[in-house]
């Protein structure tokens, strides 16, 4: 059985229903540790607890992992608890592997990473010009940025971005139903050299692949 969320993501929890006072100051200092995790930050690895709350702020599913970004476009997350699954990005294409399944879903990366929160996490600069800013805060030494997709396509409504001594380590993904995703990093690495394999992959033998994959001739 999967452990109870640590103090930090049901502290991020609480964000969901306490009250808390946006200020111009907190909207200037998010948008400036934002700007720096995009424009410095070229690999990061850690290790996550994520959270699915309802609309009714009621935890249905907990899971952890960990995960890995090296910029522009590459990530791996790895789902561990309750079940194994992994999300890897490798530039091109977007793999989803359902262990227990034994079912892989591809899709070109171009088409399911716009205007998600994702995107934010792997992209580069620019990508802040899909987002619009809505308002920042300050709860317990963690500074927030509060931002909207331009585009609703991907069902997401708002994202949240916490970030704790400089460093970002909280996320809030709300969709369109108020169900929100919350998710707490671990063990920060920062810049450190990253194996290029973790962002390979090959479907198991065994495994059932839906979707066609995008080949480099057919990107622009």
């Amino acid at each position: 059985m999967i452990a109870k969320p640590k103090a930090c993501v049901a502290a991020a929890w609480l964000l969901l229903a306490a009250p808390i006072t946006a200020s111009a100051d907190a909207v200037d200092e998010g948008r400036r540790l934002l700007d720096e995790f995009l424009t410095g930050v070229q690999s990061l690895s850690a290790r996550f607890e994520q959270s699915l709350v309802d609309a009714d702020d009621v935890v249905i599913e907990e899971s952890v992992g960990t995960m890995h970004i090296v910029r522009p476009g590459q990530f791996r997350w790895a789902y561990t608890e309750p079940y194994e699954q992994l999300l890897i990005a490798d530039g091109l294409n977007v793999w989803s592997y359902d262990v227990d399944l034994a079912q892989v879903t591809v899709k070109p990366q171009r088409d399911v990473l716009q205007n998600t929160p994702a995107l934010l996490l792997s992209g580069t600069a620019d990508v802040m010009d899909q987002f619009d800013v809505i308002d920042g805060f300050e709860d317990r030494g963690t500074v927030w940025l509060r931002m909207r997709p331009r585009s609703t396509e991907h069902g997401f409504s708002t994202v949240e971005m916490g970030f704790s001594d400089g460093r970002l380590d909280r996320m809030i993904f709300t969709d369109s139903l108020g169900q929100s995703t919350l998710i707490a990093l671990f063990d920060l690495h920062i810049n450190e050299p990253t194996d290029v394999e973790l962002f390979r992959f090959v479907p198991p033998e065994d495994a059932d692949v839906v979707g066609k994959p995008a080949v480099a001739a057919n990107i622009p």
